[in-house]
């Protein structure tokens, strides 16, 4: 009978979400104007008749929420530009939109919860990008909604989360450079500042231990202030150093420029590797040896994830890794002979 369809029915029929269904029949914004007719016709066909309260069985509103930090996002070239990008392209592919919010500084400081949150206008959150335990406990405490961080971890809070291989990747360049030949390699990033610069670092220093190379403290250099920024002058020379290895492409760039105003060679006097594969827009280096996140595999995992802790289905909870890959170019001097 007419009464028993119901929106998975259409959704089925029409080969789209329940959500897309809901938002077509109930008149609200966020599908086309072909396909809320096409869902229309086949609603009718079916003999579809809303509920006595004109409610429809879904109460989903189609809408993820994702939080970035500003001092992260920078803007659409940086490489959380791109994350975003890749996000909103999943959800889209699942029948589902993002919302950003840009989280300041203050906010973060202060307590204060992001809009999205408080507006109850999305099915779930996605948190991209360093936070403070604190803020992250004060967030995941007082919502309800389901959340999955993305490049980001709070390991004593047992939180959702998608990450790239930090540790093993840089673990994997350094050796690299100790195949190589190289002996006294410096590592460049913020250890306190994210917890992937802080992965990446020990990563690093395995590969050191392995290899039997003690590591001095003084081979540890800081790249930004506390706020982020990435310093213009990071080094004034290699200081006894045969190599760097560096927390992410930017920060490599910088080391190449400071390296070679001084008057060095890169990679004829210093070898220089970086991670991400990812330099912002308007940068022409090409030639930096770096692992390769995959932020495109990293983003369909945690949307994926999240829809289903949405719909209470099981999915795979705690730290999820995403694996990358060495990409060998130009940086990298060959020390051995």
């Amino acid at each position: 009978m007419a009464k028993d369809v119901t929106l998975a029915d259409i959704a089925s029929r029409v080969g789209v979400s329940t959500v897309a269904v809901s938002k077509a029949l109930s008149g609200k914004p966020g599908v086309s104007r072909e396909l809320r007719s096409k869902i229309e016709k086949i609603a009718e066909e079916m003999g579809y008749v809303p509920s006595a309260a004109g409610k429809t069985v879904s109460n989903e509103t189609g809408n993820i929420g994702v939080i970035i930090p500003e001092r992260f996002y920078g803007d659409s070239f940086s490489f959380y530009g791109r994350l975003y990008e890749k996000v909103v392209r999943a959800l889209y592919e699942n029948n589902y939109y993002g919302i950003l919010e840009m989280l300041g500084k203050e906010d973060e400081e202060s307590g204060i919860l992001p809009k999205v949150m408080q507006d109850e206008k999305v099915d779930g959150l996605i948190l991209m990008g360093q936070m403070e335990d604190t803020y992250i406990k004060k967030m995941v405490g007082q919502t309800r909604l389901p959340v999955f961080f993305l490049d980001t971890y709070v390991p004593s809070a047992g939180l959702d989360t998608v990450i790239s291989d930090g540790y093993y990747g840089m673990y994997q360049m350094t050796n690299l450079l100790i195949a190589r030949g190289h002996r006294r390699i410096g590592y460049i990033g913020d250890v306190d500042a994210t917890s992937s610069i802080a992965d990446r670092y020990w990563g690093y220093r395995r590969a050191l231990r392995e290899n039997r190379i003690e590591f001095v403290p003084d081979w540890e250099m800081a790249d930004r202030d506390q706020y982020g920024k990435t310093f213009d002058k990071i080094v004034e020379s290699p200081g006894g150093m045969d190599s760097f290895v560096c927390n992410c492409d930017y920060t490599a760039h910088i080391i190449i420029k400071n390296l070679e105003d001084a008057g060095y060679r890169v990679p004829e006097d210093v070898s220089v590797v970086g991670f991400d594969n990812f330099l912002p827009v308007g940068i022409t280096e090409n030639r930096i040896t770096s692992y390769e996140v995959n932020t495109e595999q990293m983003a369909r995992l945690c949307v994926k994830s999240l829809i289903r802790k949405i719909g209470k289905k099981r999915y795979a909870g705690g730290i999820q890794i995403v694996t990358g890959r060495i990409v060998e170019k130009e940086t990298v001097k060959d020390r051995r002979r």
